[in-house]
């Protein structure tokens, strides 16, 4: 049995790429949504025309976890494509960030993306993907998001090393770095909209067109998809920044 797998189904980039990965995708029997609220995905999974399996699991829990590879080690699937979309931000200054909302962060972006690629790998061979949802937050150190951006910039840097470490296998891993995005996310980790500077709403990007672009871009073979002309420009600039500090 071949099978998509979604982390953060129920709700924006997650269910988006559910939705683009249904339309794509010609070789996988059956597309696995994962979140914690199960209504959002039984809703999501009525769409789809693949047939789909709702698993209902808090990705940082050690528990839950260890029941996922439970189901994996008896369902014995190949795993097609992995999107790890689950994910937290919450803007303000570190000082100002309550202990919980910082452990949530490094739990949900940096523990839990990192176990579930490792639980999954083994399921996966020759043509199998790995999406990894970072942002163009990890290109540069943000003031009052900087646990967010760390996070993302771990996850931008996990995935280019294991790119490299997985090509000899055939198994791509891309990272993906939008701005940002019309997602749920942004009234979580801003609470107040007029928090949102002019700037990020001038370059505000939606789901339909980051997740079409990461699909294309992983087709290509590329190791990173950046969405926007704003995001590719950073991108650009913080490339060539690190290529000269490297030739010192």
């Amino acid at each position: 049995m071949k099978i998509a797998i979604v982390t953060g189904a129920s709700s924006g980039m997650g269910m988006e790429f559910a939705r683009q990965l249904d339309d794509s995708l010609a070789r996988t029997d059956e597309i696995w949504l994962l979140a914690r609220r199960r209504e959002p995905m039984e809703e999501l999974a009525k769409e789809l025309r693949h047939k789909t399996r709702v698993l209902v699991i808090d990705v940082t829990k050690d528990a839950k976890l260890v029941q996922f590879a439970e189901v994996l080690a008896i369902s014995a699937p190949k795993i097609t494509v992995l999107v790890n979309c689950a994910g937290v931000g919450s803007y303000g200054a570190f000082t100002a960030q309550s202990d919980e909302a910082v452990a949530e962060m490094m739990q949900l972006n940096i523990v839990a993306l990192t176990r579930m690629t490792k639980l999954c790998l083994p399921y996966m061979r020759r043509g199998s993907k790995i999406i990894q949802l970072a942002s163009g937050a990890a290109f540069v150190p943000q003031a009052a998001f900087a646990v967010y951006a760390a996070s993302k910039a771990y996850v931008y840097s996990l995935s280019r090393a294991l790119n490299r470490e997985l090509d000899p296998k055939g198994i791509r891993v891309m990272a993906v770095c939008p701005g940002p995005v019309n997602t749920p996310f942004l009234a979580h980790a801003y609470g107040d909209p007029a928090r949102l500077g002019r700037l990020k709403k001038m370059t505000m990007l939606e789901t339909e067109s980051v997740v079409g672009k990461a699909l294309m871009d992983c087709k290509r073979g590329k190791s990173v998809s950046v969405c926007g002309l704003p995001m590719k420009t950073l991108y650009l600039v913080t490339q060539g920044v690190q290529n000269l500090l490297l030739r010192r």
